[in-house]
């Protein structure tokens, strides 16, 4: 039988990625006993998102805002969220510690279920620590994936192993060129074989590559 928490936070359109109770060195904030990091994977929270708000004018930082908060209220946490600070809290390095996979060649996170098909949207604090069955992330998919597809799928070639050139992606997703990318999302998450049964739908995909773009016309 699943936690109650975390059937609250399915209930909310939310899947809890990752959970780990923290150690000092993972500078935690608030002095939390209790760590779930929450967020999309496949198509739930999109529906919820696109339900009750506008998905061609709303941004999804400020739903997720009022969501979360309403959630939090509900289970006596307190919310972080990956948009909030500048530099930004270590989003990727609780999801490692929380069981929620390993560092894949794109620099994303990859899930043993989910694949690059994830992201994340919170992380919920709380003053106790919960009897819940650590995760384990898996053995990395990525070593025994000998071509790597990812790499080489990308037709702005923004990705190399070891960094991501993003000027590169939003110029090419800019272009005309760029418009497979645009509404069918990123070609080098779709190369990758892990998890693809919860790609993105052709709607939200679009929706994120429409705000990526949006976000580095401000820079």
């Amino acid at each position: 039988m699943e936690h109650p928490i975390l059937t609250a936070i399915r209930r909310a359109g939310f899947t809890p990625l990752g959970w780990f109770a923290p150690a000092r060195q993972d500078r935690v904030p608030h002095d939390a006993r209790f760590v779930i990091l929450i967020g999309n994977a496949g198509p739930d929270m999109f529906r919820r998102f696109a339900r009750e708000r506008d998905p061609c004018r709303d941004a999804m930082d400020d739903w997720t805002r009022d969501v979360v908060s309403d959630l939090a209220a509900g289970i006596d946490a307190r919310a972080l969220y990956p948009f909030d600070m500048n530099p930004p809290w270590p989003f990727l390095t609780w999801a490692r510690r929380g069981g929620a996979g390993h560092v894949s060649p794109l620099g994303l996170n990859i899930h043993p279920t989910f694949g690059l098909w994830h992201a994340y949207r919170a992380a919920l604090l709380f003053p106790v620590e919960f009897d819940i069955p650590a995760q384990r992330p898996g053995p990395h998919p990525c070593e025994a994936c000998v071509e790597k597809p990812c790499l080489s799928a990308c037709p702005a070639n923004a990705f190399d192993g070891a960094s991501y050139d993003v000027p590169a992606c939003a110029s090419h997703l800019a272009s005309a060129a760029g418009s497979t990318c645009k509404t069918r999302g990123c070609l080098a998450r779709h190369a990758c074989p892990v998890g693809q049964g919860h790609a993105y739908a052709p709607a939200q995909a679009e929706f994120h590559m429409r705000a990526f773009l949006a976000a580095r016309q401000k820079v």
